[in-house]
């Protein structure tokens, strides 16, 4: 009897209250940090690449397999893990990510020989993958309004341009007051407080479940057709042109494959409906235009800096902090105005019109330039031009998918990144190395003949810049608006 009064009498545990949604702008700061962080790596690499070759040993063609790694497991699996985001959820995958990319950073700062520094630069490429390619998914989930998401996509541009000249600054900041460890060392802090707060404040999202479209064919195929792009493209200077076309027909071959499954699956990995709307295909050509000369402008306008007006590594860092001002504020505080004014269409146009007139300007260099007169001028307007016009073709891409399909179409628009930037810079490295070694074989000094060299890369730049432009004026002009 007294054990039933006991049981009656005493309270009952109080429930849990239901967890509040968080703010979708907490949200935005938490992906915006973890994005952050993977992008600060993939530029803060550049400027430590001599410190690292002598420190280790690398030879000059395999210290570029520091950068080759990342990129071929970061741009190869991308798609994949976009998919797979839908299927096991998008913070899942996200929080994940960030976790493999903190671990394979500590792996490449305590690295003391060659293959581990290579091994965990992949490593990192996988957990950078995983984050990135959900992103955008989870950012068109989190603001389905128009004026709300050209807002958000505006700050997490900024973030990511910011993120690239901040990378190139820490890079020289760290290597020349400490070592070139730090510069991987660095992510530890950043990415231990990056995974707490997306635990804590992401809302968890229901996949569709493995069951709902893991195409494991299609993904084998898929992977080993852009790992072998990613590949065929950063070794192209080292192959030379025989075994690149073979390397190019295999993926080619792969690609062809993927999309013969794709059509034939019950369950794809990528449903090819995806590539009906002329909105995100072209957003996505239109963006690797883009990003193949913005590339060319970071790594070449690095290399000018250095080889040709004597710049140190710190000082090369600093030079590039102008731009992530510029982008930082026209993104903030105008680019989701203009693009309510005007439309994602025309402000894409004005965008990609000054960056291609900030490589041709660039295209002018002397072997003995001055930053403020021929460097600071190109690199205003290029990022004045980015700053408009990535948000845009941003909401271009991201708009015309399904909400399903989100996430899918992050992976596609990230993949895009990095294969146009990949393309870019090899073939921009490649014809500025071979003008200057043309050159000083026919007895010009190896300071005018490697200018010359880079001042060929810019104007390159500039006609990509300018084929994206003519694409974006004509695949993605509106229709004529019904009554």
């Amino acid at each position: 009897m007294s054990q039933t009064v006991y049981e009656v009498n005493t309270p009952a545990p109080p429930r849990p209250s239901p967890r509040r949604p968080a703010s979708p702008w907490a949200s935005l700061a938490v992906l915006s940090s973890g994005a952050l962080m993977t992008i600060i790596d993939g530029n803060i690499v550049t400027v430590a690449m001599p410190a690292v070759q002598s420190d280790l040993g690398f030879s000059a063609a395999g210290v570029a397999w520091v950068v080759n790694a990342y990129l071929i497991a970061f741009g190869g699996l991308l798609l994949l893990v976009g998919r797979l985001g839908d299927l096991v959820g998008r913070k899942r995958m996200f929080v994940s990510g960030l976790a493999v990319f903190t671990a394979a950073s500590v792996l490449c700062g305590v690295a003391t020989d060659q293959g581990l520094l290579v091994a965990a630069r992949a490593l990192q490429g996988v957990g950078g993958a995983m984050t990135s390619a959900v992103v955008l998914g989870m950012l068109v989930a989190l603001f389905p309004e128009a004026r709300e998401r050209a807002r958000a996509i505006a700050v997490f541009s900024a973030v990511g341009a910011a993120g690239g000249a901040i990378g190139t600054f820490l890079g020289g900041a760290l290597t020349e007051t400490l070592n070139w460890h730090w510069i991987f060392l660095i992510n530890l802090p950043i990415g231990a407080v990056a995974l707490v707060a997306a635990v804590r404040v992401l809302d968890a999202d229901r996949g569709a479940g493995l069951g709902g479209g893991a195409d494991y064919p299609g993904a084998a195929l898929i992977t080993g057709a852009l790992m072998l792009t990613v590949y065929t493209i950063v070794t192209a200077a080292e192959h030379g042109a025989a075994t690149t076309v073979l390397l190019a027909a295999a993926s080619l071959l792969l690609y062809v494959a993927f999309t013969v499954r794709q059509a034939r699956a019950a369950r794809p990995l990528l449903r090819l409906r995806l590539f009906r709307s002329r909105v995100l295909t072209g957003a996505n050509a239109v963006q690797m235009a883009m990003i193949a000369g913005m590339y060319g402008f970071q790594y070449i306008g690095a290399l000018y800096l250095q080889r040709s007006l004597g710049f140190g590594e710190l000082k090369t860092g600093t030079a590039f902090l102008p731009a992530p001002v510029v982008i930082g504020v026209l993104m903030l505080g105008l680019s989701a105005r203009v693009i309510g004014r005007f439309g994602a269409h025309r402000t894409l146009l004005a965008g990609l019109t000054l960056i291609t007139a900030g490589l041709a300007l660039l295209g002018q260099l002397p072997a003995d330039g001055s930053y403020a007169v021929d460097v600071l001028p190109g690199m205003l307007l290029i990022s004045a031009g980015f700053a408009a016009a990535m948000p845009a073709v941003t909401g271009l891409a991201m708009g015309g998918a399904s909400e399903e399909d989100a996430g899918l179409a992050s992976g596609l628009f990230n993949t895009t990144q990095v294969v146009g930037g990949s393309l870019g810079l090899a073939v921009l490295t490649t014809l500025a190395a071979s003008r200057t070694e043309s050159l000083t074989g026919r007895g010009t000094d190896a300071v005018t003949a490697t200018a010359d060299g880079y001042r060929l890369a810019f104007w390159v730049a500039a006609g990509i810049a300018a084929a994206g432009l003519a694409l974006a004026a004509t695949v993605l002009r509106p229709g004529p608006r019904r009554p």
